[in-house]
């Protein structure tokens, strides 16, 4: 549904997209991560047809976005970052605009207005101004807009922000109940937000793609992905050393797999050795792997790292 080749964007002499390509498939929910000024808002500009591209392409449901614009555009739901609404309007009277502009009218205005009413959990504050919402609200209705014609694709960028953590439940449930049937792609630096929503994610960082995978794939390039933490009476470091790199901290033993190949038998070999020696284990666990370490060794520059 969304395909991006080879994308750039110049602002002068600054490269704020560099070469950037990927596809969003129908089903899947894809998170697109980076620090602030990686190039997220950028691209999903571009993608949206809001910026027109420096080179590269972007087509959004077979319709070159540069060059059948409209036919791209009816496709797409759009919450830009720090959305805007017409801060007069209230809830209904800005949402019936939006979905008057998608060239709904009569019954399917209606019905559309109470869906994305329902959905985005608009209803307490349905006859209320704009201007007189908490910010959290203020970008439900924004998102609602983008709903409001039942788009195919939607464009989210930072489709929680300013929402307090009950809402923010509410929105992930939502795009995962929505990715279902269509393509999204949402930005985020919220690393729980991968595991909550995404069925896949890519890092940006300085304008590339700098990695992608599942949430599955990211968290196994950790470097604690595959390790085994153990607080056991009895243990020492000497013995579980034969297993793997060992770090200790007040008793407790953290081992690392020598390769990827020996992971998956680790914790076999450690219950085999704790039984072997007879110590009392208080606590045993494998090691997912950590996404933010994973974030910030990819994205922080070398001179930080050191």
């Amino acid at each position: 549904m969304i395909r991006i080749e080879n994308l750039v964007k110049t602002f002068g002499t600054k490269r704020a997209v560099d070469g950037v390509s990927f596809t969003v498939e129908r089903g899947e929910v894809v998170g697109f991560l980076g620090p602030n000024g990686s190039g997220k808002s950028t691209t999903m500009r571009m993608i949206t047809g809001f910026y027109p591209p420096t080179s590269g392409s972007v087509t959004v449901g077979g319709h070159d976005v540069a060059e059948s614009p409209l036919d791209a555009k009816r496709l797409i739901g759009y919450l830009p970052e720090s959305a805007a609404a017409y801060p007069e309007m209230t809830v209904e009277s800005f949402l019936t605009f939006a979905a008057a502009m998608r060239g709904l009218k009569g019954e399917a205005q209606k019905k559309a207005i109470a869906r994305v009413v329902e959905r985005c959990f608009l209803s307490s504050v349905r006859r209320q101004s704009i201007d007189t919402l908490s910010k959290g609200y203020k970008h439900r209705t924004c998102l609602a807009q983008a709903l409001i014609h039942d788009p195919e694709v939607l464009v989210l960028d930072e489709p929680t922000d300013g929402l307090d953590p009950n809402q923010k439940h509410e929105v992930r449930n939502l795009i995962r109940e929505l990715g279902r049937s269509k393509a999204v792609i949402f930005s985020t630096h919220i690393l729980e937000e991968v595991d909550a929503a995404c069925t896949r994610a890519i890092i940006i960082d300085r304008g590339r793609i700098v990695a992608q995978g599942t949430p599955a794939e990211l968290r196994a390039m950790s470097a604690t992905a595959g390790a085994v933490t153990l607080e056991a009476q009895g243990a020492t470091a000497e013995k579980l050393s034969a297993l793997g790199r060992v770090e200790s901290l007040d008793g407790v033993f953290r081992i690392y797999p020598r390769d990827a190949s020996q992971a998956a038998v680790l914790a076999a070999a450690i219950i085999e050795l704790v039984s072997r020696e007879g110590w009392k284990v208080r606590g045993m666990f494998s090691e997912r792997g950590e996404l933010d370490e994973v974030f910030r060794r990819i994205t922080l520059p070398d001179t930080v790292k050191q």
